[in-house]
């Protein structure tokens, strides 16, 4: 039996080592799925519930296994669904490839059934390579690249396959004019360095500094060791971006946190002190946040020279990988003798996870939902993935979760679209079978995607060796980030018709597809929920019923953000005065001894 274009397109994923395709299926990719047919499966089909699942499931498992993520689908409706995760990776700059089905080339241009312009479509998300294979020896050529693109400029990369084709009998390029061959699956990146010159200018510029603060984003996870070094030389305080969560751990004293709308107190005040920036692998985006203009002498490290110098004015600019030029770059520092600046930071920091604990005990109607996220962090094991999805449940995955060991985390960073959390988490578990993963997710977003999602894992937890996947549901019944822009950005009351969700028994659902199940409403549940949950032998999920008036005001919150928020209680916002107290209880906590004022 001759070799099709889809059984050769599944014989080239398997030398690339691309172990599983997130996907689901449809007639414009029918002879791919036959392929997975003749193919005994390999790579697995790991079948999602909706294609935008399939791609966030990808994303999920290139974050956290670094190899690149495949997904699937068919033409028309299943590649428009793809996109929104296909935009989540090019917004967080991950490497995933797209694989979509087209109308067969003899009814193109024909308004056909699901024909639509897949290049015009694709033109943007896939800007960095993008290409529609009409014969079969242009196949192995733009698999390739695609899958190189997408590993070296960290990106999605899409390749459209008209469903004929795939059916065809395939034929390698020939060594023949206008055809164009290909190499053997394998790549190695460089780990560049910049020049000794611009060294010397950063390392003048640190020496220089008395009060050094650190920004890391996801571009130094694997510098990490290098950035300890650093700051111990420069007695610097260190902030992570949000994508950048689980670079440091947090019991390390002079790491400050998250920085940014959700970030912590220490963050805030270690950029508003501050002298000297230095900041490795982030594009932190909000410059409210950072040092004021011409305050802070400034140093940046990035491997993508598009993204460097671009969000604060700094006067070295480093083009490099963050580890090899960390290395470069430290034997030039001069130790600090001065450890004031070190020990301001310290102090704010260990104030601040006092302050933590204490709003997190602070009582709530009927669970204070930092509490969720201060439990997990006493008892989560130290290789555990975690995922956050968007919402007010994602202040507390910033805030309140400690990061040490090995514990890993992501969410949608860029585009903080909601519903990634839980296909995330089954990304996460194909690429590290062997590791718990924990998602927290709030209601919103687990009736947008999460549930049904939970299908996708009772289906295939079996395959994992670690079966332990928790799903954590802040269950509010509001869409509550969105509750509170309206308060304190606006002064608006709280919408009742668009803010409220319908309520549902999350846990319940989980029991009819049999996993674990908890349901949480009193706060003296919490610890013993999650024991369950990370004990079980199976997927878990843990139904907290969590207060939705307990604001998540930041750190650093205006004199006009808290007037706003009052002034839409007065206005007539629901369960005025319990607001309001709850805000107060919350707030007050780091105006108490060993709190920050």
């Amino acid at each position: 039996m001759a070799q099709t274009v889809g059984d050769y397109l599944l014989q080239r994923l398997r030398e690339w080592g691309v172990e599983q395709v997130f996907a689901y299926p449809g007639d414009g990719i029918n002879g791919i799925v036959a392929s997975f047919g003749k193919a005994d499966n390999q790579p697995r089909f790991v079948q999602a519930r909706h294609e935008e699942m399939a791609a966030f499931s990808a994303v999920g498992y290139a974050k956290f296994s670094g190899k690149v993520g495949v997904c699937m689908a068919t033409s028309g409706p299943g590649a428009i669904h793809l996109l929104n995760g296909l935009y989540d990776a090019k917004l967080d700059h991950v490497p995933v490839v797209a694989i979509v089905g087209q109308t067969a080339r003899s009814a193109m241009g024909g308004s056909y059934q699901q024909e639509i312009d897949l290049q015009a479509l694709y033109k943007d998300v896939a800007s960095e390579y993008l290409v529609e294979v009409n014969v079969a020896e242009q196949l192995p050529n733009a698999l390739d690249r695609a899958i190189r693109t997408a590993e070296s400029s960290r990106c999605p990369t899409a390749l459209i396959i008209p469903a004929d084709l795939q059916e065809e009998p395939y034929s390698a390029p020939q060594h023949a004019f206008k055809q164009v061959p290909s190499s053997k699956p394998s790549t190695s990146w460089p780990n560049p360095v910049p020049p000794e010159p611009d060294l010397d200018a950063a390392a003048e510029v640190l020496n220089a500094g008395e009060k050094v603060a650190i920004l890391v984003g996801q571009g130094a996870r694997g510098a990490a060791e290098e950035v300890r070094q650093v700051a111990e030389v420069t007695g610097a305080g260190v902030a992570k971006a949000l994508l950048g969560k689980d670079v440091l751990s947090d019991e390390l004293p002079y790491v400050t946190g998250a920085i940014g709308l959700l970030g912590t107190r220490p963050s805030y005040e270690l950029m508003r002190d501050c002298d000297t920036l230095l900041i490795v692998g982030s594009n932190f985006p909000y410059s409210q946040f950072l040092p004021d203009f011409g305050q802070a002498r400034a140093v940046q490290i990035d491997l993508d020279g598009k993204f460097i110098g671009m969000r604060y004015p700094t006067e070295v600019n480093l083009v490099g990988d963050s580890a090899a030029t960390l290395r470069a770059l430290l034997p030039r520092l001069t130790s600090k003798p001065d450890r004031s600046w070190r020990e301001t930071i310290e102090k704010n920091v260990a104030s601040w996870w006092e302050t933590v604990d204490k709003e997190a005990a602070v009582d709530a109607d009927p669970v204070n939902p930092m509490a969720v996220v201060s439990e997990l962090s006493k008892r989560i094991p130290e290789n555990a993935i975690v995922t956050a999805d968007s919402g007010s449940s994602t202040n507390w995955y910033a805030r309140n979760l400690r990061i040490r060991g090995e514990i890993r985390g992501s969410l949608s960073g860029t585009l903080a679209t909601m519903g990634p959390g839980v296909p995330y988490a089954i990304g996460a578990k194909f690429a590290h079978p062997d590791r718990p993963v924990i998602a927290l997710v709030g209601d919103g977003a687990m009736q947008m995607n999460g549930l049904a999602e939970l299908i996708t894992v009772a289906r295939y937890h079996t395959l994992w060796s670690d079966p332990r996947c928790v799903i954590c549901v802040f269950h509010n019944n509001d869409l509550n980030q969105v509750t509170w822009e309206l308060r304190a950005m606006g002064g608006a009351p709280k919408f009742e018709e668009s803010q409220s969700l319908p309520d549902v028994d999350y846990a319940g659902f989980a029991l009819s597809l049999g996993l674990t199940a908890v349901t949480v409403d009193k706060p003296g549940q919490l610890a013993a929920a999650w024991d369950t949950a990370l004990t079980a032998g199976k997927p878990a999920v843990l139904d907290v019923r969590c207060d939705p008036e307990v604001p998540p005001i930041p750190p650093h919150a205006t004199f006009e953000q808290v007037k706003s928020a009052t002034e839409a209680v007065l206005k007539g916002d629901p369960d005025a005065l319990h607001l309001v107290a709850q805000g107060v209880k919350t707030k007050i906590q780091e105006f108490l001894p060993g709190g920050k004022s």
